[in-house]
């Protein structure tokens, strides 16, 4: 199995409207790529100095799955949302 862990911090200026547009996208793809074993996501509660603003954990069976989870359309799609939004965006992939 492999845990994909992905972290956001938004550009200056992100309003409401753009992370709940992002919920949206996110929350579409569980029902759309099969890949997907779990799937949560939320923004950020603590709001410390060392806190992004976003993150997201999804679980799949193995690595090629995960790619084509990667590759897929729907994820393609939201990740050119991700990327316009954020300063920095950081992953790791492990097993469990």
């Amino acid at each position: 199995m492999i845990k994909h862990v992905v972290v956001m911090k938004f550009k200056p200026g992100i309003s409401e409207a753009d992370v709940t547009r992002l919920e949206q996208g996110l929350d579409r793809l569980p029902g759309a790529i099969p890949e997907i074993l779990s799937y949560d996501f939320g923004r950020d509660i603590v709001h410390s100095e060392r806190s992004f603003d976003f993150g997201l954990v999804s679980s799949f069976k193995d690595l090629e799955a995960l790619k084509r989870y990667q590759g897929h359309p729907e994820h393609v799609k939201v990740l050119e949302l991700v990327r316009a939004m954020c300063d920095q965006i950081i992953a790791v992939d492990f097993t469990f």
